[in-house]
């Protein structure tokens, strides 16, 4: 165990050097002992904390670009630049187990899962922690592992359940059905609804809290198909008075913004850079190239004329042969005024609740209530109301499409929605001609983790 606690101490240190809004804690840097990171309120959340700033210190980790970008490829929402072998594998469905982003990924979530299995250990066991500080980092811990477990479960399908620090046990795990990993999340998003508050530790929205645990749960209940809770528990973010749907899209990315619900604070700001979504995709001055492009064909000319998301999310430029290319916009800044920061990365938002509540609804029958919701969504973006007539079949495919042009290039939102809903095949198909396969709707099992773990298996498609 006096290992996980030098280890945890330097998740802090590192924590502490890269973010200091998180926590403010002068923790020693020469003489630490074990038991020290769980005894006092200040160090102990620091190691959980440190963790946010951990998963967003660099560019392209899992919780920035790539989340948000390799799917995108994948699926019909954008493409690369030029040819780069990293990125092509994604958009042309070519993933092998050896691919450089997919063993990153799966590396990288369970490192973290195994920060988070050591804050549990540590906090469960203290017995000098305030009671409520300890809540709520217990309630923090159980959530960031089932956000987790989410991510992981949905690129690579039945995933080894880590929930220890035992590393020779976990080194042998085998992988769990699908089914079992989801039980365990919602299990442990229950526990981290009933563990942490309202408000937000920090007064900002960079730390979970109980309005991010219910909108992850409902999100967990919509993949699962439970639309009843799903309804209901989207029903609690949405009557939330703390969160709004912004009539200013503009403003729905900035920092701390009435949209949040759960949002990562850059940490890496050298040179006055925000995040590192707005330092990738936007160019440097206005002659540049972007290096992520949006599909022109399958998602620019799918939003109807009118539709203020295409003119305030998207940027264009124009080729020197003179046609127009267009690219992630949602994040403003690439480089702005050192030491102001405006944007955070945002991971949750409440405009997701709606179109979760939207879809269970009108699975449920619910269809005036269900229209609702969506017509909630396309008034912000200054669309009309639908129709009155639409009928279930024509309602869940305007769920999809407002999925697709509301949150396009954030976190794989559309590759799981074509995944979960069985359209992977006849959208994604004929786009990817004979490279496309079923199976291609799962990440392989990286073959370093086959190679080191006798008990795992390989994804189909992939052997």
């Amino acid at each position: 165990m006096k290992r996980i606690h030098i280890f945890l101490a330097g998740l802090i240190i590192t924590g502490m050097a890269a973010c200091s809004k998180y926590v403010d804690t002068p923790l020693p840097k020469n003489e630490l002992v074990s038991g020290l990171v769980f005894t006092d309120d200040k160090t102990a959340t620091a190691a959980v904390t440190g963790l946010y700033s951990t998963m967003n210190a660099y560019n392209y980790q899992f919780a920035n670009v790539l989340m948000s970008y390799l799917p995108a490829m994948q699926s019909d929402e954008m493409y690369y630049y030029s040819s780069y072998a990293d990125y092509d594998v994604f958009r042309e469905t070519r993933l092998i187990p050896s691919s450089t982003f997919t063993t990153r990924m799966f590396a990288d979530v369970y490192s973290y899962i195994y920060q988070m299995n050591a804050c549990i250990e540590g906090i469960s066991t203290s017995n000098t922690l305030s009671p409520a500080v300890k809540k709520q980092l217990l309630g923090e811990s159980y959530f960031t592992r089932s956000f987790l477990y989410f991510y992981l479960v949905n690129m690579y399908g039945d995933v080894p359940m880590i929930t220890s620090t035992d590393y020779k046990e976990n080194g042998i795990k085998p992988r769990a059905p699908r089914a079992a990993v989801y039980d365990t999340i919602i299990s442990n998003l229950k526990s981290a609804v009933a563990l942490m508050g309202d408000d937000y530790p920090t007064g900002t929205r960079v730390r979970p809290n109980k309005a991010a645990a219910n909108a992850l749960l409902a999100r967990v209940y919509l993949y699962n198909q439970q639309w009843a809770q799903a309804e209901a528990t989207a029903s609690l973010v949405i009557g939330n008075s703390r969160y709004n749907l912004l009539k200013d899209l503009n403003s729905v990315f900035l920092a701390n913004s009435g949209e949040a619900i759960w949002q990562l604070q850059p940490v890496n700001v050298s040179g006055g850079r925000n995040t590192w979504e707005g330092f990738t995709s936007t160019p440097p001055n206005a002659t540049a190239s972007a290096l992520f492009r949006l599909d022109t064909l399958q998602l620019i000319r799918k939003f109807e004329p009118g539709d203020q998301r295409l003119a305030n999310w998207t940027g264009f430029r124009k080729t020197a042969a003179g046609a127009t290319y267009y690219f992630p916009y949602k994040y403003k800044v690439r480089l702005g005024t050192v030491g102001s920061i405006t944007e955070y990365s945002m991971v949750m938002r409440v405009a997701e609740q709606y179109l979760i509540r939207a879809e269970a609804r009108i699975q449920q029958g619910k269809l005036t209530e269900g229209r609702d919701d969506l017509d909630a969504i396309r008034e912000r973006a200054g669309l009309p109301d639908l129709p009155a007539s639409l009928t279930q079949p024509a309602l869940l495919l305007a769920v999809e499409q407002e999925r697709k042009v509301e949150l396009f290039a954030e976190w794989g939102h559309r590759w799981f929605d074509l995944k979960r809903t069985k359209r992977s095949d006849a959208i994604l198909g004929p786009l990817k001609g004979t490279n496309w396969q079923s199976t291609d709707t799962l990440y392989p099992i990286p073959s370093d983790a086959i190679r080191t773990n006798v008990n795992l298996t390989q994804n189909e498609g992939y052997k």
